[in-house]
């Protein structure tokens, strides 16, 4: 009964891999049969695929060049957009001093390029007056008018100076007409310009509202986080916010002063581009700096809302200067060099496997053949939920992930064939062999992961797709050995073909020159007669042995010689009893 336990072991491991294939394969296919969001092709990055290409160009007020710290600034900025949308291996880069160019791989939609383009300054603005859309009033002849350009004429300083940035004495007579005339839909209305000390004349993202708001009181910049959640007390979807210290500060007096006051005196509103994002109500004195958001918000609406708020704090304004498509830099020629150069990688593993390992050569191949096919199910489904895209960086990592895949097998198979030399049973030098291997394949493993991590956090993003494939695959090829290779090696050593040590097995130990071979079967004395061309393979192996004895198993070796030399003595005299392991 002793000999079945590593039997059930590796059943258990091999149902346990199966069990995990059939369930990474049906999280992708609720991917793509189910929520449609996933595919059983992984994705490629810009280099490969192709994508969109957006051209931003920095506005500044008086017309000069941005410094670098500001355009270093917006592209952290963007990049945090375009992260925060799903999109993996996306290129953010400065051009020319005063523009940034996104590229995206694939096509953008709408909710991409909204995010991207909508690249103003994010403000905090008092409301002073709310209410319809409209820009027009109906005359005395009964017919719907247009109200008139404000006069220059009217009083446009207040009066009286504003004491906050909600005092209605900021509304002069010719702020109100133009308010009266303002139309929403007018694209020559640009609120992005208005300056921040001033009020401001402009409407919701939606046109549905027009709004007359105080000066700028806050900015993005004292925004530390915004996160959307669904609230327990009222089941409604909200938007929380997060100010540093002086936001915090800055907003507890805004909400003291706004607290209790009549609609919409009572209303704040975030302005991004120059357009109201949301406007809601002061309804309690908030003195924490962590405010929430709430109203008719859908998830979808609400995480669009909390990564406007977190990613709108731009130190420069920017218009669109161009919005296109793009073809691949390298394309699918590159892509196919890249996966032939993995092919040949693959065969000339296989070929080696065989020649210096015989049958076990097979068990490689297999394993490989499992890590691929656990590899292209994992990438499926990081495409879907990570948007991770596969660069040609990436494909790199794959390929040199071969290599040290290689190197682990050659460590595993070398320690069970040591075993087999000092005379162990090939069920005991499996087992053995796996309990010295492992360790060394564990350090080797968890020195490449954290190079994988280090290069992940430290290289620039052309080279991130390099090291997550490599830690991702260094991963997977850990759970393969532990999980089939050594498995199915421990169900092999229990065959006849190898348990016998087959000369094509690759597990003959007197080819690999052990010291005996099996239950009281000890090497058999040098014949007189010239060596065949295979005895003195065999010589050679054993004296290779020899050579890498310690002083120790050479000493036993020497009593096991005496003991068998001894073994047929009339007498019943043991001069030297030699040490020997029974099989499993």
């Amino acid at each position: 009964m002793a000999t079945s336990t590593p039997v059930r072991h590796a059943w258990r491991a091999l149902i346990g891999l199966l069990a995990i294939t059939a369930v990474l394969f049906g999280i992708n296919a609720l991917g793509v049969y189910v929520f449609k969001g996933s595919s059983w092709v992984p994705e490629l990055a810009l280099d490969l695929q192709g994508g969109t290409q957006i051209v931003l160009e920095a506005q500044t007020e008086d017309g000069a060049d941005p410094s670098t710290e500001q355009m270093q600034q917006a592209v952290t900025i963007i990049r945090q957009r375009v992260d925060a949308s799903g999109v993996g291996e996306a290129d953010v880069t400065t051009q020319g001093g005063n523009q940034i160019v996104v590229q995206i791989p694939g096509q953008a939609d709408e909710e991409t390029r909204n995010r991207i383009e909508a690249s103003a300054q994010l403000q905090l603005r008092a409301v002073l007056v709310a209410g319809a859309p409209t820009n027009t009033f109906v005359g005395e002849d009964g017919n719907e008018t247009p109200y008139p350009t404000p006069d220059p004429t009217l009083q446009a300083t207040p009066s009286v100076a504003p004491t906050n940035g909600s005092d209605t004495a900021w509304v002069t007579p010719h702020l109100s007409a133009e308010f009266q005339a303002y139309d929403c839909a007018d694209p020559a209305n640009d609120p992005a310009s208005a300056p921040a000390d001033e009020p401001l004349v402009t409407c919701d993202a939606d046109g549905t509202v027009k709004y007359i708001l105080g000066p700028v009181e806050l900015d993005g910049s004292s925004i530390d986080d915004a996160t959307f959640g669904l609230q327990t007390t009222n089941n409604q979807w909200a938007v929380n916010l997060d100010f540093d210290d002086e936001g915090t500060e800055t907003f507890g007096q805004i909400s003291q002063r706004l607290y209790g006051a009549d609609p919409p005196l009572n209303q704040f509103a975030f302005v991004l581009d120059g357009y109201v994002l949301s406007a809601p109500s002061m309804n309690g004195v908030i003195l924490d700096g962590k405010p929430s958001i709430t109203g008719s918000f859908t998830q979808e609406t609400a995480k669009v809302l909390a990564d406007q708020l977190k990613y709108g704090a731009l130190p420069l304004s920017f218009s669109v200067e161009s919005s296109n498509s793009i073809s691949a830099t390298l394309g699918s020629q590159q892509l196919q060099i890249g996966l032939i150069a993995g092919l040949i990688g693959l065969a000339l593993v296989a070929l080696y496997s065989l020649i210096v390992y015989r049958a076990l050569g097979f068990v490689i191949i297999a394993s490989l053949v499992v890590m691929a096919v656990l590899t292209y199910i994992t990438l499926c489904i990081l495409a879907w939920r990570m948007g991770f895209r596969l660069s040609l960086a990436g494909v790199a990592g794959l390929i040199v992930t071969i290599g040290f895949t290689a190197d682990s097998f050659i460590v595993y198979f070398e320690r069970i064939r040591d075993e087999l030399r000092d005379g162990k049973s090939i069920t005991s030098a499996v087992e053995d062999g796996w309990g010295r291997a492992k360790r060394t394949i564990y350090i080797s493993k968890s020195i490449n992961i954290l190079a994988a991590v280090v290069l992940y956090i430290l290289a620039d993003s052309t080279v991130k797709g390099f090291a997550f494939t490599l830690g991702l695959t260094t991963a997977i090829d850990v759970l393969i050995f532990i999980l089939f290779t050594h498995p199915v090696m421990q169900l092999l050593a229990r065959t006849r073909f190898f348990g016998s040590g087959h000369p094509l097995s690759g597990l003959d130990p007197t080819a690999l020159g052990a010291v005996y071979r099996g239950r009281a079967q000890f090497r058999a004395p040098v014949p007189a007669v010239a060596p065949t061309a295979s005895a003195r393979r065999a010589a050679k192996s054993r004296g290779e042995a020899v050579r890498r004895q310690t002083i120790a198993e050479r000493k036993q070796a020497e009593l096991a010689a005496g003991g068998a030399g001894n073994a047929s003595n009339p007498s019943g005299t043991k001069p030297g009893k030699p040490v020997k392991e029974g099989d499993d």
